[in-house]
């Protein structure tokens, strides 16, 4: 059974940092990409960054460019997501999920946790 559980969410100041885990078991874990998504209270469905099976290639949506830093260790089955300067609109619950694919981020997830909640807030 695929699991992913996602972890490191709360409260934060405006400006200031969290760093996202998921821990990814009942699956080959290096052999899919894996993807973060994160949907702001009312709002809908928002991707927010992918990286290939490897940890060679890693994908970002443009608000999140040069704030955000995905990676992961396969040894350890665990996906990261650094979350530097953060804003208000990032107040969100953030998932993660699997890719179908070993690098085409774009075929969707077919598999997802049940999210941590971030709040930024002073």
């Amino acid at each position: 059974e695929v699991q992913l559980v996602e972890s490191g969410g709360g409260l934060v100041q405006p400006g200031g940092s969290l760093r996202l885990s998921c821990a990814a078991s009942g699956f080959t874990f290096d052999d899919y990409a894996m993807s973060w998504v994160r949907q702001a209270p009312g709002k809908g469905l928002e991707w927010v960054s992918a990286i290939s099976w490897n940890g060679g290639s890693t994908y970002y949506a443009e608000s999140m460019k040069g704030r955000f830093t995905i990676s992961r260790d396969n040894a350890k089955n665990t996906l990261y997501l650094q979350m530097n300067s953060l804003k208000s609109e990032d107040t969100a619950v953030y998932y993660c999920a699997k890719v179908p694919h070993r690098w085409k981020y774009y075929y969707g997830m077919d598999y997802w946790g049940k999210g941590t909640l971030v709040t930024v807030s002073s």
